[in-house]
């Protein structure tokens, strides 16, 4: 397994690696949440909804061109 030539490029300006990230925080969220049960008046599923969202989302976001992430 080797990184693809420009990886600090897709890095920076992928939407699929923005949206994980955004999986990942929304997941954090989901944990944290009931640490904060009286605060947020969020319902339980909400953040795990998103995070799944975000995560499809970013599946179909690497299979689409990006022009900022174009080849070296």
């Amino acid at each position: 397994m080797t990184l693809v030539a420009n990886w600090r490029r897709v890095l920076r300006h992928a939407w699929s690696v923005r949206l994980m990230l955004l999986a990942a925080l929304l997941s954090g969220a989901e944990i944290a949440l009931p640490l904060l049960q009286g605060v947020l008046p969020v319902p339980p599923l909400t953040f795990a909804a998103l995070s799944g969202l975000t995560t499809a989302a970013a599946l179909i976001a690497r299979f689409i061109a990006q022009d900022t992430v174009g080849e070296e």
